[in-house]
């Protein structure tokens, strides 16, 4: 099969289903290939702030979204055991600090809004394998397997949008640089007790942050910064001296928490670091999001970025692309006008992680 579009996007995630949906309105032909079968996949950052809720807003996605289940958080809350030390609350004229949007409602109302465009087409079970190039190096599109069988896309631009581990970032060879942060995070959901106020509540236990964030659904999705690379060995030893800090803090959570918290089986580990890559631009090539620089969990801001990249990037690529500039130097403009701001999150997220017990003082 031989498809053929002015852009293609490897990767229907926040970032690029959002780009993907800008540039059809724009009436810049899209084809988004997304390897999972669909919007109801795993997902952890799923906090958006009041930038990303504007963007939001202004592309006219917010109204369905919340249609679909939001949960605004009320405050966040700094705990030392279980007296409240630090708090923030919602600013003049605002009800909430922070939004948890289950990616699969955000995805749903992007895609549906951008199925109404001819100039949009996603293709589920799509894995990229080849990224293709002309003679002068000009990438050109993308060789991928759709359902297990080969398909050619021939675009004017191809966009990775594929993540921390992006398969586009590794076939273009764009070098990467990698900072690791002392830490990694533990990931576990359980049930809320019935009263438990939507609020982000952070303790600091052994030096190390424990996180619990109020999600849609009645559920509180828990985090615990664990010294980087410590999970194999700390899963020889006992479940519940790990748990007793989390009881000991919130004890309305101790029967939540004995009845979906019975084995490290219930934990998912994730490796913490950042990275950002030495260019995001090539002839006819760009990343976004994850793929051109990972965030750290710290702040929640990963999705964030990702998605004021495509804000960002639609209206400079349409330009693009309507003239005919789609060299890197003409496509260079999106990543100067990011890079430094990322830069500058990124040292924020590492003084935020170096400075982490003057909040519970």
């Amino acid at each position: 099969m031989n498809l053929q579009a002015d852009v293609c996007i490897v990767g229907g995630g926040p970032s690029g289903a959002l780009l993907g949906h800008l540039l059809a309105e724009n009436g810049v032909s899209t084809i988004i290939i997304e390897r999972s079968a669909g919007v109801n996949r795993q997902f952890r950052g799923e906090h958006i702030n009041a930038e990303t809720e504007a963007i939001l807003k202004e592309h006219k996605l917010f109204e369905r979204i919340e249609e679909l289940g939001i949960l605004k958080m009320k405050k966040v809350e700094y705990f030392a055991g279980r007296k409240i030390v630090n708090s923030i609350s919602p600013g003049n004229h605002e009800d909430h600090v922070g939004i948890h949007v289950p990616q699969g409602h955000l995805l749903t109302a992007i895609i549906e809004k951008s199925e109404e465009n001819n100039h949009f087409q996603l293709l589920f079970n799509t894995t990229v394998k080849e990224l293709l190039q002309d003679e002068q190096g000009f990438y050109t599109g993308v060789k991928a397997t759709l359902n297990g069988e080969e398909i050619h896309i021939s675009s004017k631009v191809t966009i990775g949008a594929d993540g921390r581990y992006s398969s586009v970032r590794k076939l273009a060879k764009i070098p990467t640089i990698e900072m690791t942060h002392g830490y990694d995070v533990l990931w576990a959901k359980i049930p809320a007790p019935e009263g438990w106020e939507p609020t982000t509540r952070m303790v600091l236990v052994n030096g190390h942050q424990l996180a619990l964030f109020s999600q849609t659904g009645g559920l509180i999705q828990i985090g615990w910064n664990i010294a980087e690379g410590s999970f194999p060995t700390l899963r020889k030893g006992s479940l519940q001296p790990f748990l007793e800090p989390l009881i000991e803090s919130f004890p309305e959570l101790e029967q939540s928490v004995n009845e979906h918290l019975q084995s490290w089986n219930n934990f998912v580990c994730l490796k913490v670091q950042s990275s950002r890559c030495e260019t995001w631009v090539e002839d006819g090539l760009i990343l976004i999001g994850d793929a051109a620089h990972t965030m750290t969990p710290t702040g929640a801001i990963g999705i964030n970025c990702g998605m004021k990249d495509a804000h960002i990037l639609a209206p400079i690529l349409t330009k693009a692309i309507l003239e005919n500039k789609i060299q890197s130097e003409h496509l260079k403009i999106f990543e100067m006008n990011r890079r430094n701001e990322i830069k500058t999150q990124q040292i924020m997220q590492v003084k935020q992680e170096t400075t982490l017990a003057e909040k519970f003082a």
